[in-house]
């Protein structure tokens, strides 16, 4: 991986830390958004909490070097859950769209990581033979 593609790995890596980051705190003291989104998934309140603590972890293996890639298959997992939640069931509109529309972002940050670091990822380095790991 070069300088400059590092460089871009990293600027996607905190805007998804920082996206994730941003509904922890509501998601953890129950704020009315999150609270409204997991009840009409039929998920609140165990969901709501188990979202967060993965949001968590994947926001801190994002930004660990050596785990960042496995923060972006976590998020990447995370945000195309909360996609078909919003494409199934919430919508698109009012304050939970709102946080569909930051799923999807951090989805596509994510999938952009997943590309440039995927080298990084064991499977891939099995698959498509060594390769630089770093």
């Amino acid at each position: 991986m070069t300088k400059k593609t590092n460089t871009i790995a990293w600027v996607f890596q905190i805007l998804i830390a920082v996206i994730l980051g941003m509904t922890l705190p509501a998601k953890f003291m129950g704020a009315a958004p999150p609270v409204a989104l997991f009840t009409e998934l039929g998920m609140e309140p165990n969901g709501r909490y188990l979202t967060a603590v993965l949001e968590l972890i994947a926001c801190i293996l994002l930004l660990v070097p050596t785990s960042a890639v496995y923060g972006a298959v976590l998020a990447a997992g995370l945000m195309s859950g909360a996609l078909i939640g919003h494409i199934t069931k919430l919508g698109f509109a009012g304050e939970i769209g709102q946080m569909g529309f930051l799923a999807i972002g951090a989805l596509v940050f994510a999938l952009i990581v997943l590309f440039l670091r995927r080298t990084q990822l064991p499977i891939v380095n099995k698959m498509f033979g060594g390769g630089e790991t770093r």
